[in-house]
C-alpha cells in the first residue's frame, strides 16, 4: 500500500433497538417523518415495529 493511500473509513450507526454499532453499509433503515432510524436486523425492526404498534393503540 502506498503511503498516499488510506483505507475507506466505514462510517457506524447505532441499532434503534438494541444499541448495538453497525456499519451504516450492513444497517437496515426505516425513514420515520425527518429522520431515518437504523436496525441491525429483522429481529430489532420487528421488536420496534411492534412497540410502535402498541404506541398508536393508546
Amino acid at each position: 500500500m502506498n503511503a498516499s493511500e488510506k483505507p475507506a473509513e466505514v462510517k457506524m450507526v447505532g441499532c434503534e433497538v438494541c444499541l448495538k454499532e453497525i456499519p451504516k453499509a450492513e444497517a437496515r433503515a426505516e425513514e420515520v417523518d425527518d429522520y431515518v432510524l437504523y436496525f441491525c436486523g429483522l429481529e430489532c425492526y420487528g421488536k420496534w415495529q411492534k412497540k410502535e404498534e402498541g404506541e398508536k393503540k393508546e
